[in-house]
């Protein structure tokens, strides 16, 4: 494996850069995927409001429920407008390693994801009453599980772009694939909301970094191929 040249870098963000700014003009993406998950975390305040203890047990579910669907959202969006476009031809023409591009698309899919989450997590701590997901360590899992979603749901989302049906074959790819992520973030999570020591949360902890490296190292290897095909 090459080591990556200055210019990899700067190719990466800059096509974040451009996403960031694309849509941070039009609002289109993070409206859609705001407005998605303030209604799941509605709905579910309305469904649990009767069973206090269970509003309590199922932060992490809820939270991570309403990321995965928001987070799928806008990554099917994210390469439908660059293939709608024409603008994935431009970067594929561009003399760039084509790994720069996931990087790239991967970066902004995560700063899209993590700005939702800034906004839902405090809404959901105003409306459950739940002061105890404002935590550092629950910050970090939050991170880590994002990154790991996001990293296959840029390489799996690169590869339904093509097909007719994508907005449907994204969730049926990805959600297989992503259910370790998810459901270590769950674990890890309701852990550290319940207050148990590091011990106990150690074993998701490990699964969500290993995940994540794994998947960043895989797509970084196969995305030329993915892309060629």
């Amino acid at each position: 494996m090459t080591q990556p040249s200055p210019s990899f870098f700067k190719a990466v963000f800059a096509i974040a850069r451009k996403d960031l700014a694309a849509e941070f003009r039009s609002r289109e993406l993070l409206s859609a995927m705001l407005v998605f998950s303030m209604l799941v975390i509605l709905i579910f305040n309305f469904a649990l409001e009767l069973d206090v203890k269970v509003r309590q047990s199922v932060t992490a579910g809820v939270l991570w429920t309403t990321f995965a669907f928001a987070g799928t959202l806008g990554l099917n969006r994210s390469m439908a407008v660059e293939k709608d476009r024409g603008c994935m031809d431009g970067l594929l023409l561009a003399p760039v390693d084509r790994s720069a591009i996931f990087f790239g698309k991967a970066i902004s899919n995560l700063a899209f994801m993590l700005l939702v989450e800034a906004i839902v997590v405090p809404l959901y701590a105003m409306l459950y009453n739940e002061t105890r997901i404002f935590q550092w360590e629950f910050i970090g899992v939050l991170l880590l599980g994002s990154i790991g979603y996001i990293a296959v749901g840029t390489l799996l989302s690169a590869m339904s772009v093509q097909t007719r049906t994508r907005d449907v074959l994204l969730p049926i790819l990805l959600f297989p694939v992503a259910v370790p992520v998810l459901l270590a973030s769950v674990k890890a999570s309701g852990g550290i909301v319940a207050g148990l020591p590091l011990e106990e949360i150690l074993t998701p902890l490990n699964l969500l970094i290993v995940y994540d490296v794994v998947f960043l190292a895989v797509s970084y290897m196969v995305f030329d191929f993915v892309v060629e095909e």
